[in-house]
């Protein structure tokens, strides 16, 4: 086993690439050859390894099952126009995830263990990132609490792990969503800006009411007066509105999306006025029957932009005009998309490059 930079490296000897369809990956469809895992005992993390994808030993008391204490991530490593490969928004996405790991009293992860256990496993599988367009090697940091014992404590051993495989990008097609009422996603005070695996768990019910009802997401509201635009489903939500960009302000209930900031990085520099506030679903209304609303697009990792073609209100449907390559959703992403491959400079230092 061969060590670099202090992380050992077991290559495996039965690479599963032929397997996969690099062309058409679909999202979750396949897993890479390696994974990486790190174990946090005794307050310290030791024994990183990047090994063979496969099955984890894992004990029936590991405080994780039971309480809850557990975060990850969702990331991007994508090949560019000169076959190098670059891991977008590397440092973005380590500090979001030591920000929930401190919401849940989970230890951080130091910068260079993260950056390094990245750097390595992706190079090893590098024949896994795609080169079609809307393609990528989807990257999963996550942290569990691993310590076997019975009560409700907070534990003192954890595992870091990273796995990856080859996406395309969900939600293509324009979709259809709820504004969701009696639901919540995340109260002020709770971890709804931490990205802890309950918080999807938690929305699974609502959103399949919502898919029961012909919709493919839900727009989440406030907690306290159901009044306020929140989310959309597992993604930040944008709407041009009177030719602005609109977005929820960042608060403790709501994601602080690494696309969503790129986007708005990117729509100021392209002379787009920006607004990060509260928008609640009466402005929404009005701005459909006044037809200033333009666009409506969700906004992350997966997706990138998820354009919105109808939204649903209170038992009425409000259908967004047809949209097309000149809208603003789209100008965003192809910009974001030249950024990420190589076609256009860095100038914002988003990239992590492997030669």
């Amino acid at each position: 086993m061969e060590i670099i930079a202090g992380i050992k490296l077991k290559p495996t000897v039965h690479s599963r690439i032929d397997e996969a369809d690099l062309s058409d990956p679909g999202f979750g469809k396949y897993m890479s050859d390696h994974m990486f895992t790190c174990k946090f005992i005794d307050g310290e993390w030791m024994a990183a390894q990047v090994i063979p994808f496969g099955d984890m030993l894992i004990s029936p008391a590991a405080l994780a099952l039971h309480y809850g204490q557990s975060v990850f991530e969702g990331m991007k490593a994508f090949r560019m126009q000169d076959g190098r490969i670059n891991i977008f928004r590397l440092e973005k996405h380590w500090e979001r995830l030591n920000s929930s790991l401190h919401r849940m009293c989970m230890p951080k992860i130091p910068k260079e263990l993260f950056t390094g256990s990245l750097r390595q496993l992706v190079d090893i599988d590098r024949n896994w990132v795609p080169m079609k367009a809307d393609t990528a090697l989807y990257l999963r940091p996550f942290v569990f609490a691993s310590e076997a014992k019975m009560g409700v404590k907070v534990s003192e051993e954890y595992t870091f792990v990273i796995i990856t495989g080859p996406v395309e990008i969900i939600y293509a097609k324009p979709i259809r969503v709820k504004v969701e009422r009696e639901f919540i996603r995340a109260a002020k005070g709770g971890t709804g800006y931490a990205k802890c695996s309950g918080n999807y768990g938690a929305a699974f019910y609502p959103t399949q009411q919502a898919k029961a009802q012909g919709y493919d997401q839900v727009l989440w509201t406030d907690a306290t007066e159901h009044q306020y635009i929140e989310e959309s489903g597992m993604m930040n939500v944008m709407f041009i509105i009177n030719d602005k960009l609109i977005t929820p302000a960042l608060s403790d209930s709501i994601l602080d999306g690494v696309t969503r900031d790129s986007l708005i990085v990117l729509a100021r520099e392209m002379g787009l006025q920006v607004e990060e506030r509260k928008i609640g679903v009466d402005e929404l209304k009005l701005a459909f029957l006044n037809k200033t609303i333009t666009e409506a697009f969700g906004a992350g990792t997966a997706a990138v932009v998820a354009p919105i073609a109808t939204i649903g209100i209170d038992e009425r449907e409000y259908h967004l005009p047809a949209y097309s390559g000149s809208n603003i959703m789209f100008k965003l992403k192809s910009r974001l998309d030249a950024l990420r491959t190589g076609i256009e400079k860095d100038v914002f230092r988003w990239n992590s490059i492997i030669d």
